[in-house]
């Protein structure tokens, strides 16, 4: 993910990085796992909307683990 960051669960980058493929190929855009963090030959729109939807689905699921706990 971002460079220089330390992640604060090094042990999600998998399933982040899985999450990125699946919602580009919902997407339509044209990557595969295996080109590993290069997209630079994908628009600046395209990978933002690919990190929007990211950001919508972890605070989904934050919602759901939260709502779990008070129910």
């Amino acid at each position: 993910m971002t460079r220089g960051k330390p992640q604060v669960v090094p042990q999600c980058h998998k399933a982040l990085d899985n999450m990125k493929y699946e919602i580009a190929a919902e997407l339509g855009i044209p990557v595969y796992q295996g080109s590993e963090d290069y997209w630079g030959e994908i628009a600046s729109r395209d990978t933002g909307a690919v990190g929007g939807r990211i950001t919508r689905r972890l605070v989904e699921l934050a919602e759901q683990v939260l709502a779990g706990q008070q129910g």
